[in-house]
């Protein structure tokens, strides 16, 4: 019994243990690792006859799941999996944030964010975009929106109006398909 809060995925129920894991795998109030403490409810134990792989998923008695969050209090938001987090100058973006903060605009339908490698900044931020039925925006337009949303450095800095997304089944973005798109551009 707690309350929604938007943006965030919700507080640790009772029999997990869950944390938010800096660099060196201490817990931190800043963004980090999202980590479960070996033993904690309805967690894996290891994966079947691969105890190398099994090793590199721990640090310590935590199990690093692969996403990566921030406390907000006792509710946790999501900031997205590690392996979609994009390294641009030295920051570390998450595109749900762009995502969502495109999703505001008006004349957004649908958007996917990925980092496209750069070899000057490592990657840029790039957005695909479908826009809405009869809708126009430029590309300065949403770069405009993000910037006066989002952290300067997280605006996207190319950005391609396209028909439709690849998804799922169950709609969501598949980033492994627009991450090789950016590659190959």
């Amino acid at each position: 019994d707690f309350e929604a809060r938007p943006g965030c995925i919700g507080k640790v129920v009772p029999g997990h243990d869950l944390a938010v894991l800096d660099a060196d795998g201490l817990p931190t109030q800043d963004e980090g690792d999202v980590a479960v403490r070996r033993g904690s409810a309805s967690m894996m134990l290891e994966y079947w006859n691969r105890p190398e792989e099994t090793a590199a998923k721990f640090h310590g008695d935590w199990l690093i799941t692969g996403d990566r969050g921030i406390w907000e209090g006792d509710y946790l938001r999501f900031v997205g999996r590690e392996d979609d987090v994009i390294t641009s100058a030295g920051y570390r973006i998450g595109p749900a944030e762009i995502e969502d903060c495109l999703l505001t605009h008006p004349a957004v339908a649908t958007v996917g964010v990925v980092g496209k490698p750069d070899e000057m900044r490592t990657e840029i931020v790039k957005a695909y975009v479908v826009l809405k039925p009869d809708c126009q925006a430029t590309v300065k337009e949403l770069q405009d929106h993000v910037k006066s949303h989002l952290a300067q450095y997280s605006y996207p800095r190319e950005i391609d109006f396209v028909e439709a997304l690849p998804m799922t089944v169950t709609g969501k973005v598949i980033r492994k398909e627009l991450k090789r798109r950016a590659a190959a551009e």
